[in-house]
């Protein structure tokens, strides 16, 4: 039944479908949650524990040695700086690991797109997922840093955020390499090849003026290094013009991968 409108426009009865509609975002967000129930512990543990070991290993041990960086005692440089690492481990690995398995073993993206669900909402609804668990689980590196001397201040209320930023682009990085490798086994060519890098030239452990000027080149252009000024920054004092020019590095970064990731799982799984 059709009925003409006062504009001239007929009125099919049915309601007009969105590029970009919440609901489909919304149940994946619903079937994550039923899994995460099942096997938070396991995923806590790793995610907490991990960062923590590393804080307590590098902060305590290469503390020894050194005493301040940057005029940060060593202990505190480097629970900032793990936040990046953190937020870097419980975004990609995840995000190339789940993605592939649901994808090729399991076929549970098949399923999801036999209802009305788009390949860009899947992808959108999944790396929102795991940027979310990831603003929260990488903010542990602060909570013991605190414990043993990090003073707390009201910028460390932006580290959520800024990880989330930070795992939303390494997630969706996750997502396309995942959706171009052609095994399990291939993940350690970028894991070796890329995130190792990506961790190391990041200002994490020591700063990036240290490093030769070729290397140091590369480390401005790495999203997590961009992560973790922002971090120490929310820490210990805001920079708002430097801090404008390290958000918009990570946006414009998961505004990439969001556009190579959509476009890699829609070749695998509609093409």
């Amino acid at each position: 039944m059709t009925a003409a409108g006062g504009d001239g426009t007929v009125d099919t009865g049915e309601a007009r479908v969105r590029w970009f509609e919440p609901a489909p975002v919304k149940g994946i967000w619903r079937h994550e949650f039923a899994l995460y129930k099942r096997y938070w512990r396991s995923q806590s543990f790793a995610s907490m524990v991990e960062p923590t070991f590393m804080l307590l290993a590098f902060g305590y041990g290469f503390g020894a040695l050194v005493a301040a960086v940057r005029g940060f005692s060593y202990l505190d440089f480097v629970a900032t700086g793990v936040v990046g690492t953190a937020a870097l481990f419980t975004s990609v690995f995840p995000a190339m690991f789940n993605t592939y398995i649901r994808r090729t073993y399991q076929h549970f993206y098949d399923a999801m797109l036999a209802a009305p669900v788009d390949v860009h909402e899947l992808v959108t609804g999944e790396a929102l997922w795991i940027a979310a668990k990831s603003s929260v689980y990488s903010c542990t590196p602060l909570l013991v840093g605190m414990l043993f001397g990090l003073d707390p201040s009201a910028g460390m209320l932006l580290v959520p955020v800024i990880v989330f930023c930070t795992a939303l682009g390494f997630g969706l990085f996750g997502m396309w390499t995942s959706s171009v490798v052609p095994s399990l086994n291939s993940f350690d060519y970028v894991i070796t090849g890329v995130v190792t890098p990506l961790m190391l030239v990041a200002g994490t452990f020591f700063p990036v003026e240290a490093l030769p000027e070729w290397v140091r080149g590369v480390g401005l252009l790495n999203p997590l290094y961009h992560c973790v000024e922002l971090v120490r920054h929310a820490v210990f004092g805001l920079r708002p013009l430097a801090d404008l020019g390290h958000l918009a590095a990570l946006l414009v970064f998961a505004a990439l991968m969001w556009v190579i990731a959509v476009r890699g799982m829609r070749k695998r799984l509609v093409d």
